[in-house]
Order: structure tokens, then sequence, then C-alpha cells
């Protein structure tokens, strides 16, 4: 429920493959392989850049997670949620 509501207000753009349920990042590959073999049938010049943004989310304020769900107007129930999700958050590893 939390997802559908949120993907209203914050839709995620349709090559987004993480934190999703899709086929990882298969259908991307392939997308790049017909992309390439495309360029050499054709003969066109063909520039690829890779962005890997290693650990972006926990580097965002939480503060701003929520206060960019306010401004996009996600249900303040919503928005109470994913609050709470990030109070007092602590990892343990065993």
């Amino acid at each position: 429920i939390t997802t559908a509501r949120l993907s209203k207000a914050c839709p995620i753009n349709p090559r987004q493959r993480g934190f999703i349920c899709a086929s990882g990042c298969a259908e991307n590959l392939k997308l790049l392989q017909l992309v390439i073999k495309t360029a050499k049938r054709e003969q066109k010049h063909l520039g690829v850049v890779f962005v890997d943004i290693a650990k972006a989310f926990d580097t965002v304020c939480h503060q701003h997670v929520i206060e960019g769900l306010v401004q996009r107007g996600v249900d303040p129930h919503v928005v109470e949620l994913v609050r709470e999700m990030y109070q007092e958050v602590k990892m343990y590893i065993s």
C-alpha cells in the first residue's frame, strides 16, 4: 500500500532497476547490447556513460526525504510512516 501511494507522488524512471520488483539489470543490458549493435550496423558514433552512485541513499539527509514527500503532496499518514521508519535506525552485525 505504501509503495503504491509513494509511486503516485514520486514516479520511478522506467529504467530504474534497484528497489523494485523487476528482472534486475538484464533488461538494461539487453538494451545496451541492442544500441551498440545498431550503432555498429549503421556505422554511427556512440557514447556510453555509466554512473554508479554508491551508497547514495544513506548520504541523503532523512529530513530532506520527508520534506520532499510533503512537497509532492504525499498523504500525511504515509509521510509519518516513512518518518517513523527513520527514527532510531540501528544496524547490528552478528
